[in-house]
């Protein structure tokens, strides 16, 4: 029984160890969250061409002019009504959408903890401006509160509306960022504890190291879920043309997340394997009550 909870521990110990190195790669990486607008972007190239095609330039024949009619002029009385047929108005709505969204740029991006970056390779026009300088490649992510610059006709509700979404946004960051190093800390703790208790065959310690390695991947949880619910808040934020994605841009979560929860299962695992092990080393002893003698009290 000695050996198994010797192996348990030291399984364990493992487990934590990878566990740490998983969330050390996840917290130093970019690719928590990552957006494709490729596709994106050969939409709106191609719909500005359909656009500019069917715009015909003044003057030709194409294009009538009020001084040079091609045909006379009905009455006001004898022209048709120009109402839009039920048939038409989805399509109308659809692109007057696509317009609304390729009126503003979207990029490829990946973002972390600290830093959203360009991804490379994925857009010549964005690669150019970076090798000249004009834009950087990556940016940091704020901490702190700054006031963004917003249109100065804007109602007063939908101001204040944005600023206090930028505070909740806020408050979700410095969460996520400070949970997760929270559990770090109590990881690498435990961890330390754990060797000290191996190594001196100590099995209080042992438990203890289960204990906070279960502390850690409790803070863990929390980090996960706020940094998921921060990424939900921000693309579900009002007014949805200015937050929102459009529908041909593809997002999810990267690599980086998918390590910190393997380095929280892990975690996990490691915390029940380290409190298991000392129970599997108590001797079961049976105490033994005395008889009582006649005639003793």
């Amino acid at each position: 029984m000695a050996a198994a909870a010797q192996a348990l521990s030291c399984s364990g110990l493992l487990l934590a160890a990878a566990a740490l190195a998983l969330l050390a790669v996840a917290i130093g990486t970019d690719s928590w969250y990552e957006t494709d607008a490729r596709r994106h972007r050969e939409r709106c190239r191609s719909y500005g061409h359909k656009r500019k095609a069917n715009n015909d330039p003044p003057g030709s024949m194409s294009a009538p002019s009020p001084h040079l009619p091609l045909r006379a002029r009905l009455p006001r009385a004898l022209v048709p009504s120009q109402t839009p047929r039920p048939a038409s108005l989805p399509a109308a709505a659809a692109a007057l959408a696509q317009d609304s969204h390729c009126g503003r740029r979207f990029n490829s991006t990946v973002s972390g903890l600290w830093r959203r970056c360009h991804r490379a390779g994925f857009e010549p026009e964005s690669e150019e401006l970076i090798r000249k300088g004009v834009i950087q490649r990556c940016t940091s992510v704020k901490y702190h509160y700054t006031s963004s610059s917003l249109p100065r006709n804007l109602p007063v509700n939908i101001t204040n509306t944005i600023r206090q979404d930028e505070w909740h946004a806020l408050h979700l960051r410095r969460m996520t960022a400070g949970f997760i190093g929270m559990a770090v800390s109590i990881i690498l703790f435990g961890w330390i504890i754990g060797m000290l208790g191996c190594c001196n065959q100590h099995e209080l310690m042992q438990y203890v190291a289960g204990l906070l390695f279960l502390m850690g991947g409790t803070c863990c949880i929390i980090s996960l879920c706020t940094c998921v619910a921060g990424i939900n808040f921000e693309l579900s934020r009002y007014p949805r043309y200015v937050y929102g994605l459009p529908e041909d841009i593809s997002h999810g979560y990267g690599w980086s997340m998918f390590c910190a929860w393997g380095g929280l299962g892990l975690t996990l695992l490691a915390g029940f394997l380290c409190t298991l092990a000392p129970s599997l080393n108590t001797p079961r002893t049976v105490v033994q009550k005395p008889r009582q003698e006649n005639g003793a009290v």
